[in-house]
């Protein structure tokens, strides 16, 4: 019976028990953060549990908008990677591969396509045809990243019309463009893979110095890509460790002993539930952000909208007919109520997930895995936003990038284009 308490009850405990074995062997003059950079070098990121089937899929370079955002959507996924379709059977990874498509990036995209009025190309005549059917000064405020004419001439931050996306949804320029068409403007994010042989530190690094959202694993025999790591798969391993001693040296620590957060009210980017919703996604682009707090005229914290909620402009783009525009206020509330009659579950009808300055880390780490979220609002006791932290955060307090450890691993990469917009 006592072995049998003793067996890892997960493969995340089982990896957590290889670190906390290498652990009890590294010299006692070493730091915590140092034994475990030592430790994670030491493992292999092949022993990282693999993600289920539907979160290792693959976009087809030929795949138009439509379908990446549907397949996107249905496997909830931020991010795929994408083939190149044109690329020979024999084609190593890295010429297999394009890059990575994601929500944030398509919607980026066919916005940006909207409001190009000086040349006569397929998103003119796109523009063209929503002012035939409902008039310019409407499109004007549709395509809420609008002309710098119209920028200049209206104060304030543009307005989305009610049924703009549902107009752009049912365009041609949306069914029939495709995913390697994209490639110049869009926010084509480089192909970055680790091989199976690397280590389990230069993941967590990518993760969160170098703010990869997911890290593709490639298995160098078969050129093709064996595992996906998320941020929520790093958090839920995390949690899955919670009982073991290398994690209590700084689980059991809370979070103001450990100096988190280490973004105050003050550096919060946040948005007014009256703004458009597509200024809380434009600041998330801008700032390399993965979500932001809607706030009320008071300050006071009422929701969070994620970069992975920017699906529901496309996927359910007739909940917001009714609206004269789309303010963060109306998407939210549209969006619950969408979810919750089509009983879908999503981290957005949770509401604010927040914590306060003296819980632990193991205690916050708790509510980001049973939520499966990336971030968490750091309130006073009255509500009043305090800080914000992130896996990134975390990550940064449990271990250190060693001077020039990865050298020239970064000059394969593949660029982001010369003309790209984000």
């Amino acid at each position: 019976m006592e072995e049998e308490s003793r067996t890892p009850r997960s493969p995340e405990a089982k990896l957590g028990k290889e670190v906390e074995d290498l652990w009890d062997v590294q010299e006692a003059q070493l730091s915590p953060t140092e034994k475990l950079n030592a430790c994670f070098e030491s493992i292999p990121v092949s022993e990282f549990p693999h993600a289920p089937p539907s979160q290792v899929i693959e976009i087809k370079s030929d795949a138009s908008l439509g379908e990446a955002v549907r397949l996107l959507s249905q496997n909830k996924i931020l991010s795929a990677p994408v083939v190149n379709v044109d690329a020979p059977e024999d084609a190593s990874w890295i010429d297999r591969y394009l890059g990575m498509v994601e929500f944030a990036g398509i919607v980026v995209w066919t916005l940006h396509q909207s409001e190009k009025n000086d040349e006569l190309d397929a998103p003119d005549l796109f523009s063209s045809a929503l002012e035939d059917s409902i008039g310019p000064a409407v499109v004007a405020a549709a395509t809420g990243m609008s002309s710098p004419r119209y920028r200049s001439s209206q104060p304030g931050s543009p307005k989305t019309a009610g049924n703009f996306f549902e107009l752009l949804t049912s365009s041609d320029l949306y069914k029939n463009t495709k995913v390697k068409d994209i490639s110049g403007s869009f926010r084509w994010a480089p192909f970055l893979a680790l091989q199976t042989s690397n280590s389990f530190l230069t993941m967590l690094l990518l993760l969160s110095k170098y703010r990869m959202k997911s890290v593709p694993v490639v298995d160098p025999g078969e050129q093709k890509i064996d595992n996906i790591i998320t941020q929520s798969a790093v958090i839920h391993m995390l949690e899955e460790c919670a009982d073991l001693q290398w994690f209590k040296s700084w689980g059991s620590k809370k979070l103001c002993e450990l100096g988190l957060p280490l973004m105050n009210a003050d550096q919060v980017i946040k948005v007014n539930e009256d703004e458009p919703v597509l200024q809380a996604f434009r600041l998330m682009r801008q700032k390399g952000i993965g979500g932001l707090p809607v706030v009320s005229d008071e300050n006071k914290a009422v929701a969070n909208i994620s970069i992975r909620d920017i699906q529901f402009l496309l996927i359910a783009p007739e909940i917001y007919k009714d609206y004269r525009s789309i303010t963060a206020k109306n998407f939210v509330t549209s969006v619950k109520r969408y979810l919750e009659e089509n009983q879908k579950a999503s981290p957005l009808v949770s509401g604010m997930i927040t914590c306060r300055k003296n819980e632990t880390l193991e205690e916050v780490i708790s509510k980001l895995d049973s939520k499966e979220i990336h971030r968490i609002y750091v309130v006073d006791e009255e509500g009043n936003l305090e800080g914000v932290i992130t896996l990134r955060d975390i990550i940064s307090r449990i271990v250190h990038e060693p001077r020039g450890y990865f050298g020239d691993f970064f000059d394969g990469v593949l660029p982001l284009p010369a003309n790209s917009r984000v």
